[in-house]
This record gives C-alpha cells, sequence and structure tokens, in this order.
C-alpha cells in the first residue's frame, strides 16, 4: 500500500524531531483522499505534520475526536490569524494568502469578541431572508438557466447551471442589479478558476461590491446589504468586508454541493428513481456528499493560544491547525456509529463546528438553494444522464475543494419555460 510521500528529506525544523511532515498538495487529495487520510491517520495517528507550500509547517486533524475537541474549545484554538508564528517566513505572492487573511474587520477574519460583533451583524440579516421568496428566487433563475441549454439536448452542468445558479441568487439576495449580479457571477466563475484573469476577476469583484454598498446607501431595498446598513455601530467599510465574506464563502461551497450531489445521482444506482423527477432522494444524496463528498475538505484554521499536547503530539503556540473535514468525517470509528449513507444524520463537519462554525442561516440558505437547483433540474430534465463515462469525470485539482471541473449530460430536448403552452 502506497503510503504519503514526505515533502523533502530532510525533517521539517518546525515540527518535533521524529515527525516528517506531509506534503499538503499533490494529485492524490482530489483523486483518492478517503485513502490518503487513512495512511495519513495509521502513519501519524489523529494529528498529522503537514507542509503547505513553500516550506510552511502546519498540522492537519484528521480524526472525528480530535476536530471536535479542537473545535469545541476557542480558547486553546482560536480563529485569530494573528497568532501565527510563520508570519515572517510568508511572502506577499504566497499562494495561500486568499485564504488565511491578516486579520480584517468582518466576520470571517476575527476572533473572540470581535468576532462575536461581527456575528451579531451578520446572523440576524441572514436570517431576515424569507426562505419562502428565496426558494422562488431560485426556482426561476433554475429555469432560467436551464432554459438556455434545454432545447440543445446535452449541456455541461458545471460551468451552465451548478456554477452560476448560486452566484446569481446569492447577488439577489444581498442586493444587486441583475445586471451587476450577472457580472458577479462572471467575476467570481474566472475568480475560482485562477489563471492570468483571476487577480483582474478578484478587483473586478471588490468594485463591484462596494459599488453595492453605495447604491444600497442611497436607495436601500428589501435585501441583506440594506440591512446590514440599517444597523449602528458598523461602517461601510465593515459591511462591505461581510458581504464579501459571505459571497465568498457561500459561492463555491454551494456550486459544489450542488455539482456533487448531481454527479452521485448520475452515478449511483440507488437514486436512480429520483431521476424520473421524483424529489425524495434528492436530501439523502445531498446529506451524503456532506459526509462522503464535501465541498470543503481542508479548512484553515485554528492557531494554538500556548503550548500544549494534542492527540500526542507537541503543539507550539503560534502553530496552525488545519481543519481536515473530510477525512474527520471518514474516521472509521464515526462511520460505523453513524452510517451516514444509510439515513439522515447530519453530525457530520461539513459545516466546521463550535464557535466559528457556518452561521445556522447560512447554511439554510445554501440547502434551499443547492435542493431548489436540483429539483428543478431533475423536474426539468426527468431524463438527464451522464454523456461521458463516469469514471472520467474529473474533480477540480484543489487541496482544499471539492468539486467536479465539468458534468456533460445528455437529455430529450424540450422547449424553454417561455415557449410552453
Amino acid at each position: 500500500m502506497t503510503t504519503p510521500e514526505p515533502a523533502r528529506e530532510s525533517r521539517c525544523p518546525a515540527h518535533p524531531a521524529g515527525l516528517d511532515p506531509v506534503a499538503l498538495s499533490g494529485p492524490r487529495f482530489h483523486t483518492e483522499p478517503h485513502q490518503l487520510y487513512r495512511e495519513m491517520r495509521r502513519e501519524h495517528g489523529p494529528v498529522v505534520p503537514v507542509e503547505l507550500p513553500g516550506g510552511i509547517p502546519a498540522w492537519l486533524i484528521v480524526s472525528y475526536h480530535e476536530m471536535h475537541q479542537v473545535t469545541s474549545d476557542p480558547e486553546l484554538f482560536p480563529r485569530d490569524v494573528s497568532l501565527w508564528n510563520q508570519w515572517p517566513n510568508i511572502p506577499d505572492d504566497w499562494p495561500l494568502l486568499p485564504m488565511i487573511q491578516k486579520p480584517q474587520p468582518s466576520i470571517y477574519f476575527t476572533a473572540g469578541e470581535a468576532h462575536r460583533r461581527h456575528a451579531s451583524l451578520v446572523v440576524p440579516a441572514l436570517e431576515s431572508v424569507d426562505p419562502f421568496e428565496l426558494r422562488h428566487a431560485c426556482e426561476q433563475l433554475s429555469d432560467q438557466l436551464i432554459d438556455a441549454f434545454c432545447s440543445r439536448g446535452e449541456a455541461e452542468l458545471v460551468s451552465e447551471f451548478a456554477k452560476p445558479l448560486p452566484v446569481l441568487a446569492l447577488a439577489r439576495l444581498l442586493g444587486y442589479t441583475e445586471s451587476d449580479g450577472a457580472a458577479v457571477a462572471r467575476a467570481l466563475g474566472e475568480l475560482v478558476d485562477g489563471g492570468e484573469g483571476a487577480m483582474r476577476a478578484h478587483q473586478e469583484y471588490l468594485a463591484l461590491n462596494h459599488q453595492l454598498i453605495k447604491n444600497k446607501r442611497v436607495e436601500p431595498g428589501d435585501d441583506v446589504t440594506s440591512w446590514m446598513l440599517a444597523q449602528d455601530g458598523f461602517t461601510e467599510e465593515e459591511v462591505a468586508l461581510n458581504i464579501k465574506d459571505v459571497m465568498g464563502a457561500a459561492f463555491v461551497t454551494t456550486a459544489d454541493w450542488i455539482g456533487n450531489s448531481i454527479r452521485l445521482m448520475l452515478t449511483d444506482d440507488r437514486f436512480a428513481a429520483a431521476l424520473g423527477g421524483g424529489r425524495h432522494s434528492v436530501g439523502q444524496a445531498m446529506n451524503e456528499v456532506l459526509w462522503e463528498d464535501t465541498p470543503t475538505q481542508i479548512l484553515a484554521g485554528r492557531w494554538a493560544a500556548r503550548d500544549t499536547l494534542l492527540a500526542g503530539q507537541q503543539i507550539r503556540a503560534g502553530d496552525l491547525v488545519m481543519l481536515g473535514l473530510a477525512a474527520a468525517n471518514a474516521d472509521p470509528l464515526i462511520q460505523q456509529q453513524f452510517a451516514p449513507s444509510q439515513g439522515g444524520n447530519s453530525a457530520h463537519f461539513s459545516f466546521s463546528h463550535g464557535e466559528y462554525r457556518c452561521p445556522l442561516p447560512a447554511q439554510e440558505i445554501a440547502e434551499i438553494i443547492a435542493r431548489t437547483a436540483i429539483e428543478v433540474l431533475l423536474d426539468r430534465l426527468p431524463d438527464v444522464d451522464l454523456a461521458v463515462p463516469a469514471q472520467t469525470l474529473v474533480r477540480r485539482p484543489s487541496t482544499f475543494l471539492r468539486g467536479m471541473t465539468a458534468i456533460p449530460v445528455r437529455f430529450t430536448p424540450n422547449r424553454p419555460t417561455g415557449d410552453q403552452p
């Protein structure tokens, strides 16, 4: 059996002597991650010494118990990036900086009281969203996207459906105009794909974000941004950063939740009945994806507030502890206890856990968007099927996020909803 290759021949000086860190990169993270996590667990135990790009040391949790321990102790393991003992070694062009940013005044990049302050803005704003109105909006947007390809009898469901739908739905929820929402979808789509246009797309999105704040200050509406701007005690910059965080955290994960669920339903015979227009298996498929194929595989992270022992590993003050959400979900002991594929148990870590987990209203919004999208797709295209062999489907090459690059399908052509009698 193949074991993870060490990141380099010499031992990492930032880890205790005798530990060879595992390089947190490579194709196995998106081709056979569960096998890789089993090997890590066997070789190192629940907490694995890893090395990030540029030789940066960190720790990766790969067991359910230790994941619960760390995420339940915000005093010992706060989400406080300012504690990181590696900042002197981080160059300005480090590729993981978008994921591990220096502290900024928003819900996802603050800790302790500052985090709770921003949560007091973001959580009630998301709670103000009417779930019935959101579902109706998602049905309309799903129909519009499907109308663009339904007469062809074939489509690529990632780029034409799973990716644009969450952005358009979130843009409407946040109060973007229809044209600006489409521009946001294009910018974030290019940003996620990476490549030469990613930085330009990032700047374009930031400009659209700040323009939204200006527009809603002048002409508020019934949307999340206007709700935030109406609250006392927060600056426009803080509102803008929190809106950016909401969109950034929800877009790719929801798109991958849709894509991974569609892939499961098209490749697993257990869900064949749902492809005839039935909906009873959609929720089961979505929950199984969160257990077995979660969009966020690894999350950064937590930083140790002081020297401590974790599962026998010596963790130093300021060490980065990466949350292996997918690995914890796949812990054999938990799999035996919960048997996630046999029911609706939701004790997974796909939304993290503890004080810094994804807020409950954000989870509910993501589920409405994803479930509505899949249900409308199955209603409109009841005989949809893969256009390529299942084994040729390709994952996006990412250690941290898990999604499909493309899902080519075929189906019986039909008329757009506007053409229906």
